[in-house]
């Protein structure tokens, strides 16, 4: 079951739905929680039986009734294999603008390239003030694609665009 929470970073609901999901009877086997602004977000992926499941459905029924929370739960099923997807990291660093994670995006999407995970942030430059950007993607390339080639396009498209990025291999 996936669980998206939202809520003031003051009533973080992360210690309420991890007792729910374990009072249920099931295993919280993936989780992301993430403050943007004033607010957080949690994303949970409850696993176990159909009965633990239905149980825990009814847990979040009634937590959802706190109206300073949002809160979206559904059944969903597991991931598929995705072992011909070749994991990359991708950071870029670039004086801030509208658009760069647009670009990015589309780049990656009209090569049949998967983003797995996005993290970005707009920061101010300690030395002289500047308004910055900065984005690691996480990447699946799919095995067929040849790597220098697309490193090469990428780093081309980023050079065009005023960015500075890096293309390497999660190591882990």
């Amino acid at each position: 079951m996936l669980i998206h929470a939202l809520t003031a970073t003051n009533k973080s609901p992360l210690l309420a739905l991890a007792r729910r999901i374990a009072d249920a009877g099931c295993n919280l086997s993936e989780s992301r929680v993430s403050t943007i602004g004033t607010e957080v977000s949690l994303m949970l992926l409850a696993t176990g039986a159909w009965d633990a499941l239905a149980k825990l459905e009814t847990a979040l029924a009634k937590l959802s009734r706190d109206e300073s929370m949002h809160l979206v739960h559904y059944r969903t099923g597991p991931r598929q294999n995705s072992s011909h997807l070749l994991p990359y990291l991708v950071e870029v660093v670039a004086a801030d603008r509208p658009g760069i994670v647009a670009r990015i995006v589309d780049f990656f999407s009209q090569h049949g390239i998967s983003v797995e995970q996005l993290n970005s942030t707009r920061y101010q430059a300690m030395q002289t003030g500047a308004e910055m950007f900065q984005a690691q993607f996480t990447i699946g390339i799919p095995a067929e694609i040849h790597i220098a080639a697309l490193r090469d396009d990428f780093l081309e498209l980023c050079d065009g665009l005023n960015l500075d990025a890096i293309m390497d291999p999660v190591k882990f």
